[in-house]
């Protein structure tokens, strides 16, 4: 299960926005940010992709979600006006938006171009 985030729990997790005018991410893995609201069909399609992306990266990737109608002002800090938006948020540098469900290999190729971390091996 994926975890949600509350305007405090993403201060805490990913970025203190009241503390740090500059981004500064405060986790110690990469993540991924789900903007999505329960009734958006693209959102639901996306969210066993997230889930299967979870398991697949262990512990080298964080997956979070937002519920855009209950965290209204994370959203419109990230300037959010569809849904899903996914913030891909590396350990170094900005983090990068990408609107829309996108398919699963879009998301593996975007975790490993942009928060440069690979798949796990199964063994």
């Amino acid at each position: 299960m994926l975890e949600h985030l509350t305007k405090e729990s993403f201060k805490e997790k990913v970025f203190n926005f009241e503390k740090n005018k500059d981004w500064k991410y405060e986790g110690s893995v990469p993540c991924l940010i789900d903007f999505y609201a329960d009734w958006c069909g693209p959102c639901k399609a996306v969210a066993p992709v997230l889930e299967e992306l979870q398991q697949e990266y262990g512990d080298k990737l964080v997956i979070y979600k937002v519920d855009t109608e209950e965290q209204r002002d994370l959203a419109a800090m990230f300037g959010v006006q569809s849904i899903p938006s996914l913030l891909f948020v590396p350990l170094e540098g900005q983090p990068q938006m990408a609107m829309g469900a996108l398919p699963k290999e879009t998301f593996v190729k975007a975790i490993s171009d942009v928060l440069k971390v690979e798949k796990q091996l199964v063994s």
